[in-house]
């Protein structure tokens, strides 16, 4: 998943901007055209603090622009949970992932899905349930072996069987993969799956090597052998990630570093001191209150987009024995009454918080659809009133003694501890008391795992199909349901959506979701964030996209 933390804040896991949204139902969404919103300036000059006219992606470097060689330090914000693309659910293994992991497809900037290591499109027959991909040729592993359909073949199941894995439901109803030849793969489903192509551009499409996963087992993470510019020289957890160039990649004169080098910097005042200082020339997650001086420095790039995900708050409803087993009841006032965490929507004033930690940077999330997706319709943006005393009120409903205690894990990273930290005394006026338990950010992925939580802030980095974003997490069955959240209803509008043609009709399914889920509370949605990056003005090339991904493996220094 990309949880993500918050602000500089972990997520697992809103875009502005110009070009009009085509439609996703089950074909568009399996070739792949699906257009989050407009995208007005693409440039790479860093624009103002505000506004759909500010977003800037960065542009991709020519080789009579840089040169070749040379070490690239990122400053990296959060640590990541493992370098698996079948077990991995934090946006920071997606950073490095995206210089060592190809995948068969990927998002643009126009947030479009494009092939990259297929070599087109899908092609959908038999009714939408067999869907067939042509693959590149002359592919190699950084291990060397080959690229090929059966190395596809071998990911796909791996991804559908593997204890823990992260990616079942992403790829839907899968009964079988063929791989008729070299380069030829053939995916047959037992029902129609909408977000399937959308899904093969992230971790599930990520192709890793036969030979690798048989030879490591369970200890691939230590030795990731997949295709792409840059491989695994040294991981020292908690403190760097060190990739270097891959002399088997298939397209090797783009890449001009020979190192990459990921530094673990969780504060972001000492990440963009890094970046100011040369000791870094990429900082990712910068803090809102560093932006504006950022941007005033000629030696400095600020790269700007609006953020396809969101933070929130979720409750642990029916987590009992972790994500994965069958949801279980529980008992405590958060998890057993709705009306206790509908009470928290009431008290929380998303305007004033976002401008008062954020300057106004980001904007109010009401639901997991992005303002901009083809897929919104206004029920989706309509956010609760702030009203403590209706907050109080359903409280008292509810049974609960006031102030009502709600611990609530958190990320230790400074700006999520900033932002939690002015929800807590926003939330005195609607009657809570919020225990805040700041824990690192991938033991807090663990704990949510194991269900040993009663509320946590966290967040995902989103994705253009709206499926990926509702059903992994509200869906009984999802791979990422920490909340343990289960409504029939709502399953049965989820699998509607996935199977359907119609972008009209998904928009309606997924609005009923909202509804009901909005009533049911298992996650409150607070806010949509940009992604900022910083970028040294000696390196070109780097690009960040909507999608949240931090683009370096094609940069290189300037000439």
């Amino acid at each position: 998943m990309t949880r993500r933390p918050s602000a500089s804040f972990p997520s697992r896991r809103s875009g502005k901007g110009g070009a009009a949204a085509v439609a996703v139902g089950l074909l568009a969404a399996v070739t792949g055209c699906s257009s989050v919103g407009p995208q007005a300036a693409q440039s790479s000059s860093s624009g103002g603090a505000s506004g759909a006219a500010s977003d800037s992606y960065g542009t991709s470097a020519t080789s009579s622009q840089v040169k070749s060689g040379g070490t690239l330090t990122f400053a990296l914000s959060s640590d990541l949970d493992m370098l698996d693309p079948t077990l991995s659910r934090s946006l920071y293994s997606r950073y490095v992932f995206d210089s060592m992991c190809q995948k068969l497809y990927d998002v643009n900037a126009k947030t479009n899905v494009v092939p990259q290591l297929a070599t087109a499109m899908p092609k959908i027959s038999d009714g939408g349930k067999t869907v067939t991909i042509t693959i590149r040729s002359g592919v190699k592993f950084s291990d060397g072996t080959a690229f090929n359909a059966s190395a596809v073949k071998a990911t796909i199941e791996r991804n559908l069987n593997l204890v823990g894995t992260a990616r079942k439901t992403e790829l839907g109803p899968i009964s079988s993969v063929d791989a008729p030849n070299a380069t030829t793969v053939v995916v047959h489903l037992k029902q129609p799956f909408a977000p399937l192509t959308a899904a093969l551009a992230d971790r599930a499409g990520m192709i890793m090597s036969p030979a690798a996963i048989q030879k490591y087992g369970k200890n691939f993470a230590q030795h990731p052998s997949c295709v792409g510019p840059f491989k695994l020289q040294q991981r020292v957890p908690g403190s760097s990630i060190t990739l270097v160039r891959d002399p088997n990649f298939y397209d090797s004169s783009k890449v001009h570093f020979d190192k990459i080098v990921y530094r673990i910097i969780t504060d972001p005042n000492v990440r963009s001191a890094n970046l100011l200082s040369g000791d870094a020339e990429v900082a990712d997650t910068l803090s809102t209150d560093s932006v504006v001086s950022l941007q005033s420095n000629p030696k400095i790039t600020v790269l700007r987009s609006q953020s396809l995900g969101y933070q929130g708050v979720t409750f642990n409803i029916g987590n009992a024995n972790g994500v994965g087993n069958p949801p279980k009841a529980l008992t405590t006032p958060a998890a057993s009454k709705a009306a206790v965490r509908e009470a928290l929507e009431y008290s929380i004033n998303r305007p004033l918080l976002i401008k008062s930690v954020f300057n106004n940077l980001y904007s109010p999330a009401c639901s997991p659809i992005p303002t901009k997706s083809p897929f919104s319709q206004p029920v989706d943006q309509q956010c609760a009133p702030y009203d403590p005393a209706k907050s109080k009120k359903l409280l008292a409903q509810a049974g609960v003694k006031t102030p009502f205690r709600l611990d609530m894990l958190v990320s230790n990273t400074p700006d999520t501890l900033r932002m939690v930290q002015a929800l807590q005394s926003m939330v005195k006026a609607g009657g809570f008391d919020l225990n805040i338990q700041p824990v690192e950010y991938t033991t807090l992925l663990n704990l949510e795992d194991q269900g040993k939580f009663t509320a946590l802030q966290l967040g995902w980095s989103g994705r253009v199909d709206p499926d990926a974003n509702l059903t992994n997490f509200v869906g009984t069955q999802g791979s990422q349901n920490v909340s343990g959240y289960s409504n029939p209803k709502v399953d049965t509008l989820l699998n509607r959506a996935q199977t359907t043609n119609d972008l009209s009709t998904r928009k309606s399914l997924y609005g009923q979701v909202v509804q009901i889920t909005r009533s049911d509370a298992p996650i409150v949605y607070l806010y949509r964030q940009s992604n900022l990056t910083g970028i040294a003005s000696t390196i070109k090339g780097v690009q960040t996209f909507p999608d949240g991904v931090v683009r370096v493996a094609f940069a290189g220094f300037s000439k």
